[in-house]
């Protein structure tokens, strides 16, 4: 069995266990709003009853509710909890694997008896030495166990078994479903599919077609079919993209401003390329105006790549071509796609320029290797001299996406 645990409110919760005064409080964890960060990244029970929501901006938070109390986030502490967390599950299993800071799946050798038990005993070991509180889901696949530590909340459990989960979750929206965002929702409303049991009960043919294998996956997940093993703690999937994405500190008006910050971001990029012995044959470039509407680039590479230069320089050019400037830059983020091992043999071409590349590549990782043993200050392109940063540096979100499950 697969139990899927989920702190409750864990950012509000937190700080609720850290400061008691805050517990008979409506409170909100909001970004900052100097560094352009201004919205609620998560709130406690009695602020969601008043309508504050996650991703609404601080302001609205306020409206809704007066007397909100605004903490801003510690990220220190965030990570020490979820370490707390995580060695409490290590007790029932060495199969626990994190989805994010405040959720992990746990596989556990047992039937579902034995399964709900441990998952009690976790629910009080968590409340008794943390202070925190977590919802846990019981199931027999990750996906359904996610499902069920989603239905009740808090500090409860739910358990979705082979011969009930149909009658327990066919019915909820199919937005429910892990990896059901709001694009695939909004297709799957296209044809009609509104719950999860409809997704289950689609030709697979169609959702082949419509959705490619991403489609047929989630499609396993609502019947209960898909396999996907629990990960065993200390496994680390290799990435399928590394990206980094800022907010800037200003609304960029000009191209030079704008190279500044990819620069800054594919500096970033680069080291995790880097770290994770990983090249990239794709850039995409995201682009977030001032008006909040996003603009997406793709830049293919003609050999594949660690050297930060080439990815911003891969990036900047699409910009420049396709952006045409109807409105201001408010946030970019470059990620790149399309990974190859480092040691994985590049078949050379007449168009290419390969020598170049391999000299970049070595410069590179030879100034990685310099700002690893110095710190990143010890040496900068020249463009970064004696000029402010242009991004919200202390609260930029590296991203870095392992494939969807673990088998």
């Amino acid at each position: 069995m697969i139990l899927h645990s989920d702190a409750n409110c864990f950012y509000a919760s937190v700080e609720m266990v850290e400061n008691p005064d805050l517990r008979d409080q409506r409170v909100a964890v909001c970004g900052d709003p100097e560094q352009r960060h201004g919205i609620v990244l998560t709130a406690n029970y009695p602020a969601k009853r008043r309508g504050v929501k996650t991703g609404m901006a601080n302001w609205e938070a306020l409206q809704a509710c007066p007397d909100l109390v605004v903490v801003h986030p510690h990220y220190d502490l965030y990570l020490k909890y979820s370490r707390l967390l995580q060695r409490i599950y290590r007790r029932y299993s060495n199969q626990v694997e994190p989805f994010g800071m405040d959720e992990c799946w746990i596989g556990l050798p047992y039937d579902e008896e034995d399964a709900i038990c441990i998952a009690e005993e976790i629910r009080q070991s968590v409340r008794e030495e943390t202070g925190l509180t977590v919802s846990i889901g019981v199931s027999f696949s990750k996906a359904l166990a996610k499902l069920g530590s989603d239905m009740k909340k808090p500090d409860a459990m739910t358990v979705l078994g082979r011969k009930d989960f149909r009658e327990k979750c066919w019915g909820l929206p199919v937005s429910d479903l892990l990896y059901v965002g709001p694009r695939t929702t909004k297709k799957l409303l296209g044809l009609g599919v509104t719950t999860i049991g409809q997704l289950a009960e689609m030709p697979s043919d169609v959702i082949a077609r419509k959705f490619g294998k991403n489609g047929l996956m989630v499609q396993a997940f609502a019947n209960g079919t898909d396999c996907s093993a629990v990960a065993p703690v200390g496994y680390s999937p290799p990435p399928q993209s590394i990206g980094h994405g800022a907010t800037c500190t200003r609304d960029l008006e000009d191209n030079y401003s704008v190279w500044l910050a990819l620069d800054e971001l594919a500096q970033d990029v680069s080291h995790r390329l880097i770290s994770n012995e990983c090249k990239t044959r794709v850039v995409h470039l995201y682009v977030k105006d001032n008006t909040f509407c996003y603009h997406e680039y793709i830049a293919p590479i003609h050999y594949p790549t660690q050297s930060a230069a080439v990815i911003a320089q891969a990036a900047y050019e699409h910009f420049l071509s396709d952006y045409g400037w109807a409105k201001p830059v408010r946030a970019l983020t470059i990620t790149a796609t399309k990974l190859e091992r480092w040691e994985t043999p590049v078949q050379l071409d007449l168009f290419g320029d390969f020598e170049w590349s391999d000299r970049r590549n070595q410069l590179d990782r030879a100034i990685d290797e310099l700002r690893t043993r110095f710190g990143r200050d010890i040496i900068h392109t020249a463009c970064h001299c004696k000029r402010p940063t242009l991004l919200a540096t202390d609260k930029c979100e590296t991203v870095k996406m392992p494939g969807p499950m673990y088998h």
